[in-house]
């Protein structure tokens, strides 16, 4: 993939499409995973870390990964749609949209890709807005979706 300059938005634009790139590597969310991931947030639903009660009352055949749990994986699963050069820096400057449409069972195999939507100039840089889906292996569909919002920004001096 070729370096687009952060503030040429044309050529961003250019790269914007409606169809994801390649899935990117995959990770098994473990049922230590959501435990550990119970454990730091506080969330701890029975759903997610009661494994025998899930096994027989969940409405989804057993214990599910947090959605937050899902979408924090995103980093180590992430396939670049874009590659910039020439920016002072990237600051998360939020969301668009974030569902969550499907569960991630405890021991399932995610993966992630993702695709440009468009950038937009803004006072303090250029406003790029991609799209990423994470589906767990054997899911007929994602198991979320997520509009991320980036901003870059010119190098100082």
């Amino acid at each position: 993939m070729d370096a687009v300059r952060f503030d040429d938005i044309d050529a961003i634009n250019a790269l914007a499409s409606e169809e994801f790139g390649e899935w990117g590597p995959s990770i098994v969310v473990s049922q230590e995973m959501i435990n550990d991931f119970a454990e730091l947030t506080g969330d701890r639903q029975w759903i997610h870390i009661d494994v025998e009660r899930a096994l027989k009352e969940s409405p989804f055949g057993g214990p599910v990964a947090h959605g937050f749990l899902t979408l924090s994986l995103m980093p180590r699963l992430a396939t670049s749609a874009l590659k910039l050069e020439g920016q002072g820096s990237a600051v998360n400057y939020g969301a668009e949209g974030l569902r969550f449409l499907s569960p991630v069972p405890a021991g399932a195999t995610v993966r992630a890709r993702s695709r440009i939507v468009r950038a937009e100039a803004k006072p303090k840089g250029t406003l790029v807005t991609t799209e990423a889906e994470i589906a767990a292996e054997g899911s007929s569909r994602p198991a979320l979706l997520y509009k991320m919002q980036v901003l870059y920004t010119p190098p100082a001096g």
